[in-house]
């Protein structure tokens, strides 16, 4: 008796049955393709648990959130330590000075209040802000007195600048404050205004 499995036969073998003009072979998938094919459902069936129900891990996305947030906070701590001498550097950095500029030009921002050439005036008319050009000032002129109110406004929201540490964030605030202050030379003499609030 021959107990010898038969061999697979070496040309394809079609099913009887055709389905609108279609025959379909009777061969098994290779175990390569077949072991390919396991693999990604297991790989899938991993990541949707690990990921989607177990909360592990996070996606590129999330990182990268992450990360440009660390990057802000470490900007912002660094600002919140900012000194006087500092600010004018950044005030003789170009790039500084030009994105600065960028966020002080922008419609609906500083230079609708204090005019494109920081004059405070357009076209013989007052505008709302105070002039930054000139050497008085109303809230003090160092470098740190206007990084604070253009972070924190003025004193008298009702009468002065709202606060734009929060739609700015404390890098642009400071890249604004440098682009005022290139205007001016360090050492300089500041005098306050007549009408201005005692230094605190």
């Amino acid at each position: 008796m021959d107990t010898k499995k038969p061999s697979a036969p070496s040309e394809p073998v079609l099913r009887e049955h055709v389905y609108d003009g279609i025959q379909e072979y009777d061969q098994k998938l290779p175990r390569w393709w077949l072991f390919t094919l396991y693999m990604a459902i297991a790989w899938f069936v991993g990541h949707w648990l690990f990921y989607y129900q177990l909360g592990y891990g996070s996606s590129d996305t999330v990182a990268i959130d992450q990360a440009m947030a660390e990057m802000q906070t470490a900007r912002e701590k660094q600002m919140e330590s900012i000194s006087d001498a500092q600010l004018w550097e950044m005030s003789r950095d170009p790039k500084i000075v030009e994105a600065g500029k960028a966020t002080f030009m922008t419609p609906g921002m500083c230079v609708t209040c204090h005019a494109p050439d920081l004059s405070g005036t357009l076209a013989g008319a007052k505008l709302p802000g105070l002039p930054l050009s000139d050497q008085e000032w109303k809230h003090g002129g160092t470098p740190l007195e206007i990084f604070k109110i253009v972070r924190r406004g003025s004193p008298d929201v009702t009468k002065g600048m709202a606060a734009w540490e929060g739609v700015l964030g404390m890098q642009r605030v400071g890249e604004v404050v440098a682009f005022v202050l290139s205007h001016h030379q360090e050492g300089e003499p500041i005098t306050r205004a007549p009408d201005s609030p005692p230094a605190k």
